[in-house]
């Protein structure tokens, strides 16, 4: 009996070995530092994965809101002059305005994007008082996207394939009826840009019905840069959001700074796409179509 009891206990011994084997594992592979470590990977499998054209180390798209009186008045001359297609956001309504300007920046080949009739945004910013997000539901604001899209080929011949939110909210109604609208942009258009954001978009991973969208308005070249370097350390897609265009301040780019940003991106040296975007959109779409 003394044999067999000694006999079975190096297969125990090994048992308990075998165990604790499998819980340090475990410990390892569950310990706090390994997501991170597996996100690193993941990401750089990704940009492994995704290839910009011709080389290039990142894309950036200048887009602007509004419909604003300077980004015809001050930048279409600029971008002329630079030879530089941009986004613009139009609130049709702000149209009629200068509607020549707005023919003249399609026969310049910029992009016209949806931006509602109206521009809706929370109740809690004064001038959307009595045009509250709070204050729809999903239905009217189909309307104001719908009806932004009809006014623009009507007004500019040309039909939006890219949205930019309002305000950069997602949201209509609230508490327990509050609803995204998300899925009334991603039905209708290639990408829907927000506003306010604090990353470039991963082109792997991106939810172009919800891309991200950067401040350029009262920054200088530095700051500009900075973040198309951090874009291009991580091959994402910057894309820059402005209103005004002319002297630095409150909603408005420096057009000096514009202009430098402009030339940096265009410089082949540098490794960066500049382009519009729907046309930036398209490509990641193509090749996210090639890797599934």
């Amino acid at each position: 009996m003394n044999g067999a009891r000694n006999q079975g206990a190096p297969m125990r011994n090994t048992a308990w070995l075998s165990m604790i084997a499998v819980a340090v594992c475990c410990t390892i592979y569950l310990s706090p530092q390994m997501p991170a470590q597996q996100s690193s990977l993941l990401r750089e499998r990704a940009i492994k994965s995704f290839h910009w054209p011709d080389g290039r180390r990142a894309a950036v798209s200048l887009s602007f809101d509004d419909a604003r009186l300077s980004q015809i008045d001050t930048g279409l001359a600029l971008f002329r002059k630079l030879d530089v297609r941009v986004t613009f956001f139009v609130k049709s309504a702000n149209i009629q305005e200068r509607l020549a300007g707005w023919k003249q920046a399609v026969a310049d080949g910029h992009e016209i994007g949806n931006h509602t009739v109206t521009h809706p945004c929370s109740g809690n910013y004064l001038f959307s008082l009595k045009n509250a997000l709070e204050d729809y539901d999903l239905r009217k604001m189909a309307e104001q996207i719908d009806g932004a899209n009809e006014q623009i080929r009507k007004m500019l011949g040309v039909t939006p394939k890219t949205f930019a939110y309002p305000c950069g909210q997602k949201f209509v109604g609230r508490g327990l009826d509050a609803r995204s609208y998300v899925p009334l942009v991603a039905e209708r258009f290639l990408v829907g840009r927000g506003y306010l954001d604090e990353s470039a978009n991963d082109p792997m991973v991106c939810d172009l019905s919800q891309a991200m969208g950067t401040p350029v308005d009262d920054l200088d070249f530095a700051q500009m840069k900075k973040v198309v370097d951090q874009a291009a350390h991580e091959g994402r897609w910057a894309i820059f959001v402005g209103h005004e265009i002319g002297q630095r301040g409150y909603q408005i780019t420096d057009a000096s700074a514009l202009e430098a940003l402009c030339n940096y991106l265009k410089d082949p040296a540098n490794g960066m796409w500049l382009g519009a975007v729907e046309e930036i959109a398209s490509y990641i779409q193509k090749q996210r179509a090639e890797h599934e």
